[in-house]
């Protein structure tokens, strides 16, 4: 059975920012987490989210 994981927006609620330690929002379209005050986009791999500034998308 080949299915993506789903990730839990009650997860949400505690994860902040790795680089400004601020909210986060959730694209579930993207399937990413959008800090808005750093411009990054963190992924959302199988569920769950990879908080690597590595890994991030710089948004314009």
């Amino acid at each position: 059975m080949s299915h993506e994981a789903k990730f839990d927006s009650k997860m949400l609620e505690a994860m902040v920012c790795p680089v400004m330690r601020t909210t986060l929002t959730y694209d579930a379209k993207a399937q990413e987490l959008v800090s808005k005050t750093a411009h990054l986009a963190f992924p959302i791999r199988d569920g769950i989210p990879v908080m690597l500034v590595d890994e991030a998308r710089k948004l314009d």
